[in-house]
């Protein structure tokens, strides 16, 4: 993943299990390319996946988004959290069910990956390498990025369906 100088290129998971789960993908890929700042480059296929840790709850829909952006990362972050926002997004239960999600992954100006440890946000995203729900997408929209072998980490590819490609 190579910016061009003076931009930052970025990888967006998306993340939605309420509600139609696919406008909310869909309203937040919509809302990433009206922003100002930022050019959507491509968006994955869309995968039902199991929810990974917090209380049981429905099924996810989950896709990537790469951008190319002038934003910092908190300026990023803050569109991110306005778009859960316009989607009804609450925190009250961490890793609980929610209308949308949307996660700064990865983040490379130039020069090479943005690294980060805020109290608001880290980046790269601590547990993104583990979850084929934002690997398997993220090879989608960036075949060449440099992503573990999921089923060497027992987290096998099958464990998501493709649903719209």
């Amino acid at each position: 993943m190579t910016a061009q100088p003076g931009t930052t290129r970025a990888v967006l998971a998306l993340g939605a299990n309420m509600g139609d789960r696919l406008a909310a993908l869909q309203g937040a890929v919509d809302a990433l390319a009206a922003a100002d700042g930022v050019s959507v480059l491509a968006v994955s296929g869309v995968y039902s996946t199991d929810p990974v840790g917090g209380p049981q709850q429905d099924d996810f829909l989950n896709a990537a988004v790469l951008i190319d952006t002038d934003l910092t990362p908190h300026e990023l972050l803050v569109l991110a959290h306005r778009i859960e926002a316009d989607h009804h997004r609450t925190r009250e239960v961490r890793w609980g069910p929610r209308t949308l999600d949307v996660d700064l992954i990865v983040m490379r100006t130039a020069e090479g990956e943005i690294v980060l440890d805020t109290e608001d946000l880290t980046l790269p995203h601590p547990r993104a390498y583990e979850r084929a729900f934002v690997c398997v997408p993220w090879a989608d929209v960036e075949p060449d990025a440099d992503l573990p072998d999921l089923d060497a980490a027992g987290v096998l590819r099958t464990d998501l369906q493709l649903v719209i490609r």
